[in-house]
């Protein structure tokens, strides 16, 4: 029964609920931001490239998806083999989902930065508009004394 005390203890440590809280946001946060750039950023972007779809850019690593790509072509008037099937041809170097991937990763790097110093702000205004404890008023009074003296 000892452990299972001393685990209710540690659980419901401040840290641990406040980590869990974040792990939870970051979570959603994340989903919020890939659905961002997939569905909001990427498609324009594509668009002014030439409609590109970035999540089915790759290269080709064999011959049969290459193959796969040029029956694909011909029966669907030119058109670009999915990287699913590209997938299953063969090995591919999927660098359009990269390109994605690493953008999603910079825009939740940078709303995090922004979230950081907007706290670090508020931190500063509130330790500016805070009275001083009775301790730094006592410490000011001294140093005022000190500088008094010839």
């Amino acid at each position: 029964m000892k452990i299972i005390q001393e685990f209710k203890a540690f659980a419901m440590r401040g840290n641990v609920v406040d980590l869990a809280v974040g792990v939870i946001i970051g979570t959603a946060f994340g989903k919020i931001v890939s659905s961002l750039v997939s569905d909001v950023i990427m498609p324009p972007i594509g668009r002014l490239i030439g409609n590109l779809d970035f999540t089915n850019l790759y290269v080709s690593l064999s011959d049969k998806v290459a193959q796969a790509q040029a029956a694909y072509a011909a029966a669907n008037n030119g058109a670009h083999l999915p990287l699913l099937d590209a997938q299953k041809a063969g090995p591919v170097l999927a660098w359009g989902d990269f390109v994605t991937v690493t953008l999603n990763f910079i825009i939740v790097a940078f709303c995090i930065f922004l979230m950081i110093k907007l706290m670090n702000k508020m931190i500063r205004h509130e330790e500016a508009a805070a009275p001083p404890t009775p301790t730094e008023q006592l410490l000011t009074e001294i140093r005022d004394l000190l500088k008094s003296r010839p």
